[in-house]
């Protein structure tokens, strides 16, 4: 039987390893971190993402943690409504969903412990990788273990140590944002209708919204290339309260100030947006943030991620089912970055083509109020054109379809 060593158990590792297993493969999975509680975990499932695990057969799992569906979008500006579009869109048969990561994680390895050719080494990272004859054959962690594999696969994120490990480049973006994560207490309208709710004022923006956990409003603030120069992070709770109840509707700027003392201390995000040149070397393959980092606009990182392990299903299991050799294994994997990399480049341009809305308000405050006029005027033109820009986003530019 072959066998597959995976790096990095988030929704990538995971769900690759349980397809495997499922086809006959064995597994060994290896996560670094002692449990999945970790700071910070995307919640968003587009359309895409659900139809992903819905051909995976795992929509059940999904259904039996905690999850919350998006009722609608609402953007304001300048404290008042400039449209909104319910879920879900226009054609979708789904609407968003936000799901929490870490009991979606813990269901599916509790999946994958159900046979017996799977192993799970936690709480333990991976320090190198093993070669022979100039080709990858396994992992080498930091206790002194090596684990052999006829192929690693490097499913650990934007700061992979596999990909370092394979000699294989990203080409980063330049950096355009950071983004400061709140969590506070919910607003009764969004235990109610949960509407992703974006404000902004031309100079600020923040997005606001309830999570999968109960109880609990998230918060996105926007840190400009200035705000990263200062210490705008260690600002008070009643400072950060009246900062976004300053460019929030009332109703909302009244919640902020009440629910100041809930306010928990923001995670600092650093953005990181690119691509590897080649996701590939011998016996080694890259997927998810590990071979391409996505911007958290849309929350297109583990949508995209669950859509590359449909494609390297489809490629790899014939193969290790077959036995075939590593010269044929290897040459497979160049076919799974070609057919993935079309996606994920228009992905990221139109992730980039969203971020750019925010750099059209004009900096003169006189102009950018008679800019915010002219914009409500155009209300309607410009709810369809956001509507229009976020198909692609939603249900994924190319089809995926499993097929093994």
């Amino acid at each position: 039987m072959k066998k597959v060593a995976i790096a990095g158990a988030g929704p990538t590792g995971v769900t690759l390893a349980l397809m495997l297993l499922q086809r006959g493969i064995a597994v060994t999975l290896v996560e670094a971190t002692s449990d999945f509680y970790r700071v910070f975990r995307g919640e968003g499932l587009m359309p895409s993402g659900l139809d992903a695990l819905s051909q995976m057969g795992l929509s059940k799992i999904l259904e039996q943690i905690p999850h919350r569906e998006l009722n609608a979008w609402e953007f304001f500006l300048n404290k008042k409504s400039l449209f909104r579009v319910d879920e879900p869109i226009e054609g979708d048969a789904q609407p968003c969903t936000l799901v929490s990561q870490p009991p979606l994680l813990e269901a599916l390895i509790l999946e994958a412990r159900k046979y017996n050719h799977f192993e799970f080494i936690q709480g333990v990272t991976v320090r190198d990788l093993r070669w022979i004859d100039n080709r990858v054959a396994g992992i080498k962690l930091a206790d002194a273990r090596e684990i052999t594999a006829d192929l690693v696969i490097g499913a650990d994120g934007r700061n992979s140590v596999v990909r370092q490990r394979a000699g294989l480049k990203l080409q980063r973006q330049p950096k355009s944002m950071d983004v400061l994560w709140f969590k506070l207490a919910a607003n009764p309208r969004f235990i109610d209708e949960n509407v992703f709710t974006a404000i902004g004022d031309g100079e600020n923006a923040f997005a606001v919204f309830h999570g999968a956990e109960e109880g609990k409003l998230h918060l996105g603030w926007t840190i400009s290339a200035s705000d990263r120069k200062s210490n705008i992070s260690e600002q008070s709770k009643n400072e950060w309260a009246k900062m976004f109840a300053s460019i929030s509707p009332s109703w909302l700027a009244e919640h902020f100030i009440n629910c100041a003392d809930s306010i928990e201390k923001p995670i600092k995000l650093s953005v990181v947006v690119g691509l590897c040149p080649s996701w590939d070397a011998p016996g080694v393959l890259l997927l998810g943030d590990a071979a391409h980092p996505m911007s958290p606009i849309r929350a297109q990182g583990i949508n995209v991620a669950l859509r590359d392990v449909i494609v390297a299903t489809n490629y790899l299991v014939p193969l290790l089912l077959s036995e075939a050799d590593n010269k044929t294994i290897d040459r497979a994997l160049s076919q799974i970055q070609q057919e993935r990399k079309p996606e994920i480049i228009r992905i990221q341009q139109l992730q980039e083509e969203e971020g750019r809305q925010n750099k059209l308000f004009p900096k003169n405050i006189f102009i950018r109020k008679q800019f915010f006029k002219l914009i409500r005027l155009l209300s309607k033109a410009i709810r369809q054109s956001w509507i229009r820009r976020q198909r692609k986003m939603r249900c994924g530019v190319t089809q995926v379809k499993l097929e093994v």
